[in-house]
């Protein structure tokens, strides 16, 4: 194994959470792939589209050359127009032909991590013709693919692996960016502190503080007199982190103390995943 030692742990986490999507999708009928899932907008072949398309451009493939209907609804963005587009070109494909491209991928990236070489530092190519660390690129991979997984299992009623390798990368990935919600977003005044409570497979209690200036961070030590106090389990965070759902519709599974109009801005704004 050639892969950097602060790369092998997101190449783990990777590992588990595609062969876990190869082994959700194998079995499903051809009408089971147009179900929709969680996310905004993409059925389960859109979510298998997605994985390949960013798989095959971690392997340094060209991407389609392809025009987007101009009717797509959640396709509100630069950024999710980029993504739609290895999406959109396999909107088509059979049960048989999604399965196979997605095998032939796992195969390929698999050699490509056996004999990864470089650096983590390395720059590669990044959406939208920008640049990125092959670390960040390792890591966000590793985030990506295990909320996608997690997609499909609440879609087809397949539950599990909540507190596999990718969901710690995904707690991390997630709480890096909630001090830009509580201090920019939401408006969480100077100084102050919010805590996130969070029960579950992934158990946490995190506090993002405020300073003078009004930036945020976040840390592991306890604040005394939060203006704020947030407590859900760990799914419902990651469904609301992530988009999947609204305040309003798991308000039975979060709890919160303190000040209700900030609390209520916070949650507002939770949504980290762009789209």
């Amino acid at each position: 194994m050639t892969v950097h030692p602060s790369l092998q742990n997101y190449a783990d986490a990777w590992t588990h959470s595609i062969e876990a999507i190869a082994e959700l999708v194998q079995p499903l009928a051809e009408g089971e792939w147009n179900r929709a899932t969680p996310c905004p907008g993409w059925s389960v072949r859109d979510i298998v589209s997605h994985v390949i398309g960013m798989e095959t451009e971690m392997l340094g493939d060209p991407r389609p050359i392809h025009s987007l209907p101009r009717d797509l609804y959640h396709v509100r963005s630069d950024f999710a127009r980029y993504m739609e587009m290895q999406v959109d070109v396999r909107r088509h494909h059979t049960a048989p032909e999604m399965t196979s491209e997605l095998e032939y991928v796992l195969i390929r990236r698999a050699r490509q991590l056996r004999n990864e070489n470089r650096q983590p530092d390395a720059l590669i190519r990044a959406p939208l013709g920008a640049e990125q660390t092959l670390e960040l690129a390792y890591r966000m991979r590793a985030f990506d693919c295990w909320v996608h997984e997690q997609d499909l299992r609440t879609t087809l009623g397949v539950p599990g692996n909540l507190d596999s390798p990718g969901a710690f990368i995904t707690r991390d990935v997630l709480l890096e960016a909630l001090p830009f919600v509580v201090a920019k977003e939401a408006g969480a005044p100077a100084s102050s502190a919010v805590v996130i409570d969070v029960t579950g497979p992934v158990e946490f209690l995190r506090t993002v503080r405020v300073d003078a200036e009004g930036n945020g961070s976040v840390d592991g030590a306890p604040s005394l007199g939060p203006a704020v106090t947030l407590m859900t389990d760990w799914e419902t965070f990651v469904r609301l982190a992530c988009g999947r759902v609204r305040p309003a519709e798991v308000a039975d599974r979060v709890k919160t103390e303190g000040d209700e109009d900030l609390a209520r801005a916070i949650l507002d704004h939770f949504a980290v995943t762009p789209n």
